[in-house]
């Protein structure tokens, strides 16, 4: 079970909309997943014992789920980009009450920090503004270049800090920084056995690390101790990503128009509000079961 949980966090990651932290929390060991990530990097030799069992588990479904959509999804976004987006709106549209709902004991008698549910929804604008790639229509990543890895570096720094929040996927950081269709191709080009994206991938992989290490310990404190704004912020950059998911298409090596009403599918839409809707029947049993 442990396996398959990675798995779904892998495929909500994988795509822009909802983060793996947002599956985590949906069925049910969104603080354990936290704690156990804390508790292995920065915790005593006996936390990280107890700890590493659970992960090791959630790594090997992430790891493996995670390439094989990578594979597909580079497959299919030039052709079918619409009818994707669509299924990412679909997938955020749902997280957004579920989210409240299931947190509605910590966001209940806090309004005033519905203040931070704004901040959220402008980050996303925002970043998409004053970034420096975001116009331009493609990235290389087989192309070796100081500034380029930098900013590889710090985008992989935002992604995993937003892929563990209850809220939007590192995906949707990269779609928002112009590099989700890049490095999608880029990792579906390594499994391929085409290595000159590799150096460009370990940098991004080198970030991802760096980001856990701190976002880890930042969220456990944030949770704990002020977590109905931490909440708030979530279901913000849930909405903000709707700007970035509609955008999407501009992002292909071969820009297309932006979703529009023409484009947008309404059963993808469906078939996403479905999934997880699925995910919190199943977790809704489990607890029964165990209660």
């Amino acid at each position: 079970m442990d396996i398959i949980k990675g798995a779904c966090m892998a495929i909500a990651d994988s795509v822009p909309g909802v983060s793996g932290g947002t599956i985590a929390f949906l069925l049910g060991f969104y603080d354990k997943f936290i704690s156990s990530v804390d508790d292995i990097l920065t915790g005593s030799m006996e936390k990280r014992k107890a700890a590493f069992p659970f992960l090791f588990k959630l790594a090997l479904g992430w790891v493996a789920a995670f390439l094989i959509c990578a594979v597909i999804l580079a497959n299919l976004f030039d052709t079918y980009i619409y009818e994707i987006s669509s299924l990412f709106i679909g997938l955020t549209v749902c997280a957004i009450p579920i989210v409240a709902m299931e947190e509605k004991k910590a966001l209940k008698s806090h309004y005033l920090h519905s203040i931070f549910t704004v901040l959220g929804i402008a980050v996303v604008p925002l970043i998409m503004y004053f970034n420096p790639v975001s116009h331009e229509s493609s990235v290389d990543l087989a192309q070796i270049s100081p500034g380029l890895g930098l900013f590889l570096f710090i985008s992989a720094v935002l992604a995993i800090s937003v892929m563990v929040l209850p809220g939007i996927s590192g995906s949707t950081m990269l779609l928002i920084l112009g590099l989700y269709v890049p490095l999608i191709s880029a990792v579906s080009a390594v499994v391929h056995l085409q290595f000159q994206y590799v150096p460009m991938l370990i940098i991004f992989g080198l970030g991802m690390i760096t980001g856990l290490v701190f976002i880890a310990k930042l969220l456990r404190h944030c949770l704990e101790k002020y977590r109905s704004q931490t909440i708030y912020l979530s279901i913000g950059l849930l909405i903000g990503s709707l700007y970035a998911i509609v955008l999407g298409a501009t992002t292909l090596d071969v820009p297309k128009p932006a979703m529009s009403i023409e484009t947008f599918s309404i059963l993808f839409f469906l078939l996403g509000v479905a999934i997880l809707a699925g995910l919190q029947y199943m977790k809704k049993r489990a607890e029964k079961k165990s209660a």
